[in-house]
């Protein structure tokens, strides 16, 4: 019988490259809102406006 050790971190570190802003706190507030709403997170609920606005814009977006 074999054992067969595997790295358990996936790779490139499993994180994507993080993306700051400052936003004032009340429109903050206001996305959380919406973002809750949608039952998404703020992060994804942002993403995925991203990806709107380029397909709007013609462009395909990647990830």
């Amino acid at each position: 019988m074999s054992i067969i050790a595997r790295d358990k971190k996936p790779k490139g570190g499993g994180q994507s490259p993080q993306f700051k802003m400052r936003i004032d706190p009340a429109l903050k507030e206001q996305l959380d809102a919406v973002a809750a709403e949608e039952g998404v997170s703020l992060a994804s609920w942002l993403k995925e406006l991203a990806r709107e606005a380029l397909r709007n814009k013609g462009i395909d977006p990647n990830g």
